[in-house]
């Protein structure tokens, strides 16, 4: 049996296909896929426009986010995107547009993608990327935990309302999450398919 083959059983996420034969190349795998989402989701965060009126740039960030925590599975996305947060904080301008510390009112979000990661890869493991309508549904409770923490972060670092605080933090984003979740709809599941035809 293949190795894409082995990895097609249920709770199976993509990293799974990966080889690795012994326990050590294993943990070499995970962590070398851990480092790689957090560098991922820094890389991705640079692609940032500001957004007039709010604080939040519309950033590559959260899609990179997502894509993590269904690629990786929930204990190596969390720790993915905890090692993303812990090195930001500690000085790497690899927050969106180039930001570090902890101290920028967004800073929830950061927050959030960890535990949006987990979830998302929880999905995943439960088949919540093999179609399009899963994908979309897993994609749609990732972006919600982001913005459960962001949006109130925001308003109490800024001293808004939380309904300016939606305004601002929230509304503005939602199409292009939609445009996120639309490509994420597509190709997680196709590249699933290939993986299936790798394996027969």
């Amino acid at each position: 049996m293949s190795t894409a083959a082995a990895h097609l059983r249920p709770g199976a996420v993509l990293a799974d296909v990966l080889p690795a034969g012994t326990v050590a190349r294993a943990r070499v795998r995970d962590i070398a896929l851990v480092t790689g989402g957090a560098a991922l989701t820094g890389v991705a965060a640079q692609f940032a426009l500001p957004v007039p009126g709010s604080p939040v740039p519309v950033s590559g960030q959260t899609f990179a986010v997502l894509l993590v925590g269904v690629s990786l599975g929930p204990l190596r996305a969390f720790a993915s995107l905890l090692l993303y947060a812990l090195v930001g904080m500690a000085g790497m301008p690899w927050f969106a547009e180039g930001a570090s510390g902890w101290g920028m009112p967004t800073f929830g979000y950061i927050l959030g993608f960890a535990l949006a990661a987990a979830a998302v890869g929880a999905l995943a493991r439960r088949g919540g990327d093999r179609t399009v309508w899963r994908t979309a549904g897993t994609m749609a409770v990732g972006t919600v935990i982001i913005y459960a923490l962001g949006v109130p972060y925001l308003a109490l670092a800024t001293g808004m309302g939380i309904g300016q605080a939606m305004a601002v933090g929230m509304v503005p984003f939602l199409i292009g999450d939609a445009i996120k979740a639309a490509l994420a709809m597509g190709a997680l599941p196709l590249v699933w398919r290939l993986v299936g035809r790798r394996a027969d």
